[in-house]
């Protein structure tokens, strides 16, 4: 039984990596900012990924991010810490997310660039399909009880982790520049990046978000592996930040 339970543990935090980097790459900087440009073959794998992995559709994510840096920690933003309270944004930032993804008005301005494919109606618009087969998938590579297991650590870590960026990411943390959002490689390290979320604001269009030689940025990495093999191209240098950013610096604030 503790080797079925520590297996699980294993492989849920796997898969919740695997995720996070998806989600990192693909949604957020790829698709969101579009700080790096992707090939086809890429993309697909990416969006096959986060389908799987999470049921997550594109443009909504999308949407509602795009909106949270359109209104950051004032009236209009979907999850903001400052108006709600960061426990509040913890423990319900799936409600929050699910409700302004379901607003048309919000995905057709903020993701307007993003349109329903065929692919979606047929397949990766049907987001239990995706997590059924990805379930399906844990319990035929582990059987039925490591599988099911898996996929709880799985869901706990993702949700717990995005949550986190909301929430304690606009509340708690080193603030380099200045912004409303903190550094926490704490929580960079959970979600392949995202922890480093004042950097991320400061500089939004920035492929990195490591920005000092101790910040460990993992989705970064992986762009770099990504650019190697010619799958995907960073539109902006990844070591330099904008005049925006660099104009928006503030003295460094205690962690």
């Amino acid at each position: 039984m503790l080797q079925t339970v520590m297996l699980a543990l294993v492989v849920g935090a796997g898969v919740s990596l695997v995720a996070n980097i998806a989600t990192t790459v693909y949604l957020h900087r790829a698709l969101s900012h579009r700080a790096l440009t992707l090939r086809p073959a890429a993309a697909q794998v990416f969006r096959f990924v986060i389908w799987v992995s999470t049921g997550i559709r594109p443009r909504q994510w999308v949407a509602v991010h795009r909106k949270h840096h359109a209104f950051t920690d004032v009236p209009g933003d979907p999850h903001s810490p400052v108006l709600h309270g960061w426990v509040r944004v913890q423990v319900m930032n799936v409600a929050m997310y699910r409700r302004e993804a379901r607003n048309p008005e919000t995905v057709r301005r903020y993701a307007k660039d993003i349109p329903q494919t065929t692919a979606d109606r047929l397949c990766y618009d049907h987001a239990l399909l995706g997590l059924a087969l990805g379930v399906a998938m844990l319990v035929a590579a582990f059987g039925w009880q490591v599988g099911l297991l898996a996929a709880f650590v799985h869901v706990n870590i993702y949700l717990g982790g995005s949550a986190a960026v909301n929430a304690i990411g606009h509340h708690f943390g080193r603030r380099p520049y200045d912004n409303t959002a903190g550094n926490l490689q704490w929580l960079a390290f959970v979600t392949a990046g995202e922890g480093l979320h004042n950097n991320h604001h400061a500089a939004p269009t920035s492929a990195k978000l490591a920005h000092r030689w101790f910040e460990i940025d993992l989705g970064w990495y992986v762009i770099k592996v990504l650019t190697w093999a010619r799958l995907a191209k960073v539109r902006l240098g990844d070591l330099r930040l904008t005049a925006a950013a660099r104009a928006r610096r503030s003295r460094p604030a205690a962690a």
